[in-house]
């Protein structure tokens, strides 16, 4: 399965980047209010460019002077399987720690997306 990771980034504001495994990049999107944990909280993400499998799981200080400086945390990892994958629509189950379960990232225009947690469906 591919892989996840969620990174807690203290950046000139403080935002959470989910990176997402796939076609050998992350796709990646900042949530700026960090991603909902709970059925029915929907949160701005803001689709970022790809970066490069190596980022996965880092964590460090990026220095003043750089793209995206200062500290970033790993916040969660795990494996996710894709549900749907389109250009305006994808649907995922994270396996992760933290991230738990069906969520869905909605296109809303240009780079901006809806992220939220799918209600359980027994």
């Amino acid at each position: 399965m591919p892989r996840f990771s969620v990174q807690e980034h203290h950046a000139s504001h403080l935002h959470w980047d989910l990176r997402l495994e796939k076609d050998g990049v992350l796709k990646s999107w900042a949530i700026p209010k960090g991603p909902p944990l709970e059925p029915g909280v929907r949160r701005l993400a803001i689709q970022t460019e790809d970066h490069p499998l190596d980022y996965i799981y880092f964590e460090g200080i990026i220095p003043p002077g750089y793209y995206g400086a200062g500290v970033v945390k790993l916040w969660d990892k795990g494996e996710y399987d894709i549900e749907k994958w389109e250009d305006e629509k994808i649907v995922v189950n994270f396996h992760g720690e933290k991230l738990k379960g069906r969520y869905t990232l909605l296109r809303l225009r240009d780079k901006n997306w809806l992220i939220f947690k799918n209600k359980r469906q027994d």
